[in-house]
């Protein structure tokens, strides 16, 4: 199908200065006084559930006491022990599926403790002080492990590999480090290049050698590592991404929105992306809800986010697509597309089939809806996407790395973590507290195989 219709679709859609007030900090540091009333608000519970729905099980109680009581630095090792990168995630993590929903405050009056800011405010101020380490590193063991990929998973089992006195090599195949947190995320809840401020705290506890531009490309590669190392991490993330499978996807405007977040994120000028008119993105998560609202914030007049199930089966959270509505998107459920329509050669509107539940099954009711677009981004999910991986004899389930609850892959001496081992929710979070129990059960393999209950002690200082 063909029209006469053009694509607008071209940067430079707003003044200059408009970028940076539409791309400022998401949600701002909290001040001093805003922090202390806050942290005044927690019960400190017993047996408190916000800790127990924490993947990396952060001591709230605990942090939030001694912000309550000035101890800034204090509150910021009691996160760091339980989740090295406690900066990133109190940015980033869905707390109000996590933490702040199992806030006893939150079914006594409806309003959480607003702990994701809280311990934003800890970290923060730790980062920017004079002395940001806290920790130290064990005497060395002589064992070296390979950390494949440097994300969340990958930084967390290194960071926490060092502490325990091993040396460590990080490969990553990007020019950065840092993974999705570099790459992945919306850039308004990344201000002030935080990623790489956080990396560079991470390796600040030595031991950790970071080579990037490296990429697993045949199996020779890694039974090379297995041999050379100890042990063997991989925290590679999902590096392919799954198609639409319709008419028209591989037509001119029509991109992966994590190819498009990660753009925007490596830009030094926002002005000079180019952004459609009219954008169409199609997926439910919150990849799709941070391209949406980056297209709008970039200058699109028009943005729908498309989604072939209900608002419930959305995996992003009710609070993002409550932020995408606000910022002007368009939601659309029930439907799926069928076709990606051609004009001269780029991409003019998409059909999309609209979806009903039939005895459990999603199925077209015959309804057809199109939309027209200057710019269509795909947010359907990512794939592990390595074959290596199977060449090399690792066990695979739904196209991810088998492993036990503590990492370890089929293979002897190898572990994962983070997005690329089934199983998973896919949340930042998870994949550090998947790199962190990675290590500890690496440190109990390679000191002391015979007592596997043993849990090895860190030193830290204050």
């Amino acid at each position: 199908m063909s029209t006469s219709v053009h694509p607008d679709l071209r940067p430079h859609r707003l003044g200059a200065d408009e970028y940076a007030l539409r791309f400022a900090d998401a949600s701002p540091r909290l001040s001093p006084g805003q922090a202390l009333l806050e942290a005044e608000r927690c019960l400190y519970c017993f047996d408190a559930p916000c800790a127990t729905a924490c993947p990396t099980h952060i001591d709230v109680p605990s942090f939030i006491r001694r912000i309550a009581e000035g101890n800034l630095r204090g509150a910021a090792r009691s996160i760091l022990e339980a989740n090295p990168l406690g900066g990133m995630c109190a940015r980033v993590c869905p707390t109000e599926n996590l933490c702040e929903q199992v806030c006893v405050r939150n079914t006594q009056s409806a309003q959480p403790v607003a702990i994701g800011r809280l311990q934003r405010y800890a970290t923060d101020a730790l980062m920017q002080s004079a002395q940001p380490q806290i920790f130290t590193r064990a005497a060395s063991t002589g064992k070296k492990i390979a950390v494949l990929g440097a994300g969340p998973a990958g930084l967390a089992c290194a960071h926490t590999l060092a502490r325990l006195g091993h040396e460590v090599l990080l490969l990553d195949a990007h020019a950065k480090a840092g993974g999705l947190n570099e790459y992945g995320l919306a850039s308004y809840k990344t201000t002030d290049n935080f990623a790489q401020t956080e990396l560079q705290w991470l390796l600040g506890i030595g031991g950790i050698e970071l080579r990037t531009d490296w990429k697993l490309e045949t199996a020779a590669q890694f039974d090379a590592l297995r041999a050379d190392f100890d042990a063997l991490f991989l925290g590679i993330g999902l590096v392919a991404t799954h198609r639409l499978g319709v008419p028209g996807e591989d037509l001119a405007g029509v991109q992966d929105a994590v190819d498009f977040i990660a753009a925007l994120r490596q830009s030094a000028d926002l002005s000079t992306l180019p952004i459609g008119r009219r954008v169409i993105v199609i997926g439910g998560g919150m990849t799709a809800v941070d391209a949406s609202v980056q297209a709008k914030l970039l200058g699109a007049e028009e943005v729908h986010l498309v989604y072939r199930r209900g608002p419930e089966q959305m995996s992003a959270s009710k609070a993002e697509q409550e932020w995408a509505q606000t910022h002007g998107v368009t939601i659309h459920h029930w439907l799926a597309p069928s076709e990606v329509v051609e004009s001269n050669g780029h991409a003019s509107a998409v059909k999309f089939a609209r979806q009903a539940l039939v005895d459990g099954k999603l199925c077209p009711t015959g309804e057809v809806q199109t939309l027209a677009c200057d710019m269509v981004l795909k947010a359907i999910g990512q794939r592990l996407g390595n074959p290596v991986l199977a060449q090399s004899g690792l066990q695979m389930r739904d196209e991810r790395i088998a492993t036990d609850d503590v990492g370890q892959t089929s293979l002897q001496g190898v572990w994962a973590g983070g997005d690329c081992r089934a199983g998973g929710l896919e949340l930042t979070v998870e994949a550090v507290a998947h790199g962190k129990q990675s290590a500890l059960a690496i440190h109990q393999h390679l000191m002391n195989p015979i007592v596997s209950s043993r849990t090895p002690q860190m030193s830290s200082r204050t």
